[in-house]
């Protein structure tokens, strides 16, 4: 008879972790496992240090990922985000990995973010967390292609949100703007900019289906909605609330909350609502399929007026200026494409 019940040491109660983001020296309060022959083994206690001699054994036999008990999850993820800084400096680590460890330690944290949202102390740590990501991004365009390479492809909201913060940091800088502050202010409203979602019905954002015209009118609510919860914190930077309320406006006007058109919208919420709507179409969703980053910039251009049109050219480029010469002649798009947002 088959049982769902998994022993304590199945693969599905951990969190691998990259052997690259364990500082040497540091005393670990959770412990380490390794696996060995399809099971997870106890490799080291915590509470012990992590010295050079055990990563240069792990090295010598090929060993770059170790495991994390999930019950230890969050102290490991506090871990890596007071170590994050020193890896982003790390000469020895390859910028994939560090990328890898960006993105894997931004996930876990927004997805703790949009479990309580209101928690004070999850949006301090959401804006180093920016911070940490301005720093990587700063390093040029080698650096965003790496966090390029890793971006998920499965529409989760959590992943959504880092998506969008990455593409909005590197299309600012991409626009000339490198004042680290204005970065930040961006880079926080653009990572919670979906926040007011933690207020919809599991059952409404993941619906297969076309939304009823209610579900579709509670789902316009989500700007204001998360700009509210984020004013009960009051802990992020006026201006970063414009990513929040705005990521959904329209230049000609055809956008929610409050259909502003034109020099309504905001520098950031124009950029917001760009980047938003490429992560929308290149991941893959409950109820239609991801298109490939040609097809979405095309589509993107064919409906220019809704967007600025010099950030929109910018942010082709920065996606590879190969589609930019791809996107000159364009003139009309396949309607099955335009069926897919």
């Amino acid at each position: 008879m088959k049982t769902d019940i998994q022993p304590e040491n199945h693969i599905a109660n951990f969190l691998p972790v990259y052997l690259d983001a364990l500082r040497l020296d540091t005393v670990l309060d959770f412990d380490l496992f390794l696996a060995v022959q399809g099971k997870l083994v106890l490799y080291r206690e915590k509470n012990l240090p992590f010295t050079e001699k055990y990563r240069n054994a792990l090295l010598e036999h090929r060993v770059n990922r170790l495991y994390v008990p999930l019950n230890s999850r969050k102290k490991y993820q506090r871990y890596i985000e007071a170590s994050l800084d020193k890896i982003i400096a790390d000469e020895q680590i390859p910028e994939p990995s560090k990328a890898q460890i960006i993105y894997e330690t931004s996930k876990n944290l927004v997805q703790e973010v949009f479990e309580d949202p209101r928690a004070g102390e999850n949006i301090k740590r959401s804006k180093n967390m920016v911070e940490h990501t301005i720093s990587y991004i700063l390093r040029g365009r080698e650096a965003f292609v790496h966090m390029l390479q890793i971006t998920s492809f499965d529409y989760y909201t959590y992943t959504h949100s880092i998506n969008v913060c990455t593409f909005s940091i590197a299309l600012a800088r991409r626009l000339g703007i490198e004042n680290p502050a204005i970065l930040h202010e961006l880079g926080i409203g653009a990572l919670l900019h979906d926040i007011g979602k933690h207020k919809i019905p599991p059952r409404i954002l993941n619906k297969r289906g076309t939304l009823s015209k209610v579900e579709y009118e509670l789902v316009k609510k989500h700007p204001i909605w998360g700009a509210e919860i984020l004013r009960e914190t009051n802990l992020i930077p006026p201006k970063s609330y414009y990513p929040v309320l705005q990521h959904q406006e329209r230049l000609d006007g055809s956008g929610y909350p409050h259909g502003l058109k034109g020099q309504q919208i905001h520098f950031y919420g124009r950029i917001a609502s760009i980047c938003d709507t490429f992560d929308a179409l290149t991941t893959q969703r409950t109820y239609k399929k991801a298109l490939d980053s040609f097809p979405a910039l095309k589509l993107m251009k064919s409906i220019s007026m809704e967007f600025d049109a010099e950030i929109l050219h910018e942010f082709i480029l920065l996606m590879g200026p190969e589609e930019e010469s791809r996107l000159r002649n364009l003139k009309n798009v396949p309607p099955e494409i335009k069926m897919a947002i």
